[in-house]
């Protein structure tokens, strides 16, 4: 499978990725040679193999929900660069 560098250029973006053209062309046979693998593990058969959540057979330990002691607002808060009087304010990550 061969990836378009424009593909690579938009996720390198994304990512707040600058990529030199040597890199590029290194991203992207890396990434083809990974989606010709994750090819390769489609062809499979798995119909018969039991879905798992872990390798290992282990119960998850749970303790009881309980109150414990907790912090007031103003003391989380307190430390932040940037806060209101009960939000901690931080810089906008979207596009």
């Amino acid at each position: 499978m061969r990836i378009a560098a424009e593909t690579i250029l938009h996720i390198a973006r994304l990512a707040q990725l600058e990529l030199t053209p040597d890199e590029l062309e290194r991203v992207r046979r890396d990434l083809d040679s990974i989606l010709t693998y994750v090819e390769q593990l489609a062809e499979l058969d798995t119909s018969n193999v039991t879905p798992t959540t872990h390798v290992l057979d282990l119960a998850t330990p749970l303790r009881d929900d309980e109150v414990r002691d907790v912090l007031r607002v103003d003391e989380v808060v307190r430390n932040a660069p940037e806060h209101t009087d009960s939000s901690m304010v931080v810089p906008k990550v979207l596009e």
